[in-house]
Order: structure tokens, then C-alpha cells, then sequence
């Protein structure tokens, strides 16, 4: 058997979510193969085949490929994995990327996708949350493909190693003219990615505005170089950006300290952050659900606590 993972990159970097399939990936089979398609992308390349258990990386490249249109990377994918039985598993990261891509190439392929795995507990058998993670689901597959999303949060990222596998060319197929890539609109930030972060601070709605957000989260997560985030009340109040929620219908975060001040911890939240390594919690309602999870927990007003924890840092 061997496992073929979707690199996911900016054309330049490969990215964190790669790393964790990569591991999920060494657990499903004995042969790992990554793919990494783009458009002047072979420093990705080099970089995917220094990782420890990739025994080949493939490299497509071209224009078509740059922004990485669903429609065409499902059919570069599936130029190198159909009729070939070659791969018994296809993972990708469960990214916005990933899951646009996965259901596409799954479909053309004929069999059930398996979403958001957090275990693997043999080649065809996965455990997976369901219901925002209250329950998690034991999921057999008996198709000979495996099409699988991956939750970064369930595992460790495959580390460097000290010799390079071998970089073998693939021809790119031709845009599927299906879609076009119009533009976008990049937020610059000197804060680590929310997603990769290894600590974060989030606020919830009992900051009362966005200004108040600001002026009070903003000097923690500066003395500890954390990331920023919210919860899905406060960013529905307008209070922080969209790009900022955690939880289960925004960022799914696993980092080694999260504070959650003045957040209750509804369930699509705890759905989200609830496998951060260590979790504070800072609530002046003594039966808030976040502190069910929490490791720390403050009964206290936020507007006090927080800069009082700034002063001390």
C-alpha cells in the first residue's frame, strides 16, 4: 500500500497542514508519496522531500495550477491515481483548500469521502468527531481508494530529515477552463497564523466592542507573542475579523497555551480549541462551560484581570 498526500504551499512555502497529513498519511500505509502541484514551485518541492517518511515527492507545474482552482487539481490528481490502483489512500489537510478539493476528486473516483480524521486506527478504519466533537464516530471504508481529509489538530507534524527523497516530474494536464481565479484580498499581519500559532488569545463577546478588544487583548498577545482570535459571538457583534473564529465553523486550533477571556464556551467553540495543550481561562461566571476544559481558570472581570497579567509579564 502507499499513501499519496496533497501538498498544500503558497507556490513557495509548503505549509504547516502538510506536515500533520504527512504523519496521518505514515499511519495508513508504509509508503508515503507527496504531490505537489503549483506553478514555479519546486523550491516546494525540494523542501516536501526532506521530510521524515516521504519516500518520493511528485512535481507538477504550471500556470493552471497557481492558484490551485478545484476543478484542475482534482484532474491533475487524478491523472496520476486513476485505473493505476497505485495508491490505496489519498489524504489531503482539512483546509478550505483540502476540502475543496477532496470531494471533487473522491467523486470522480467513486467512492465515500472520510472527513476530518483525527486517529487512524488501521489502513481502513478512522475515528472522526461528530457533533461538535462530543461524540467521536469510527468510520470503516472498503473502497480501494481511500479519499481522505485530515484534522491537523489530531496530529504531529512530520518532522525534517536528514537526507532528501527523490523529486520525480509529472506533466501537468491542461485547465479545466471550469472556473477562473479573479483576484484576492491577502490580510498582512506580524502575528503568527491563527492556525499555527503556538499561543493564542481569544475574546468573546463580553468585551463589549471591538475597540475594547483591542485595548485589552491586544498587550497580552503582544507580551506573548501569541496570535489572535475570537469566538463566533464576537465576531458576529463585528467585534474582530472573520478571519480571527475559532471554532467549529471557523479555525480548528491545537496550540500549546490558549487563553480564552470573557468566552463562555459554547459547544461550536470547545468544538475548536478544546485540544490545545494547556487552556486558561479567564470568566467572572464561575459556571461558564469553558471552564469544563480549561486547565487554568480565573473567576474574575476581564477588564481587570488581563491588565494586571500584562503588568506581571
Amino acid at each position: 500500500m502507499t499513501a499519496l498526500v496533497i501538498a498544500e504551499h503558497d507556490n513557495q512555502h509548503l505549509k504547516n497542514a502538510t506536515l500533520n497529513a504527512l504523519t496521518a498519511a505514515s499511519a495508513c500505509a508504509p509508503d508515503v508519496h507527496v504531490l505537489v502541484m503549483g506553478s514555479a514551485c519546486a523550491g516546494v518541492a525540494a523542501q516536501a522531500s526532506t521530510l521524515v517518511g516521504v519516500a518520493k515527492v511528485i512535481h507538477a507545474d504550471s500556470p493552471s495550477l497557481a492558484h490551485f482552482t478545484a476543478e484542475t487539481c482534482a484532474l491533475q490528481v487524478l491523472s496520476l491515481v486513476k485505473g493505476s490502483n497505485a495508491y490505496s489512500h489519498i489524504l489531503f489537510a482539512s483546509t478550505a483548500s483540502g476540502k475543496n478539493i477532496a470531494p471533487r476528486v473522491a467523486a470522480l473516483l467513486d467512492v465515500a469521502q472520510i472527513s476530518d480524521i483525527t486517529k487512524v486506527l488501521s489502513p481502513d478504519t478512522f475515528e472522526r468527531p461528530i457533533y461538535a466533537g462530543n461524540a467521536i464516530a469510527t468510520v470503516q471504508s472498503l473502497d480501494s481508494v481511500k479519499v481522505i481529509t485530515v484534522r491537523t489538530t489530531g496530529f504531529d507534524a512530520a518532522a525534517n530529515g536528514a537526507s532528501s527523497a527523490p523529486v520525480e516530474s509529472l506533466q501537468a494536464v491542461a485547465d479545466a477552463a471550469l472556473s477562473e481565479f479573479m483576484g484576492q484580498e491577502v490580510a498582512v499581519s506580524d502575528r503568527p497564523e491563527l492556525t499555527a500559532a503556538k499561543v493564542i488569545v481569544s475574546g468573546g463577546r463580553a468585551l463589549g466592542s471591538g475597540e475594547k478588544f483591542a485595548e485589552v487583548l491586544t498587550p497580552l498577545a503582544d507580551k506573548l507573542g501569541a496570535a489572535l482570535g475570537a469566538s463566533r459571538a464576537a465576531v458576529d457583534a463585528g467585534y474582530a475579523p472573520n478571519d480571527w473564529q475559532v471554532g467549529q465553523t471557523g479555525k480548528i486550533v491545537a496550540p500549546e497555551l490558549y487563553v480564552a477571556c470573557g468566552i463562555s464556551g459554547a459547544i461550536q467553540h470547545l468544538a475548536g480549541m478544546k485540544d490545545s495543550k494547556v487552556i486558561v481561562a479567564i470568566n467572572k461566571d464561575p459556571e461558564a462551560p469553558i471552564f469544563s476544559v480549561a486547565d487554568y481558570g480565573l473567576e474574575a472581570d476581564l477588564f481587570q484581570a488581563v491588565p494586571e497579567w500584562v503588568k506581571l509579564l
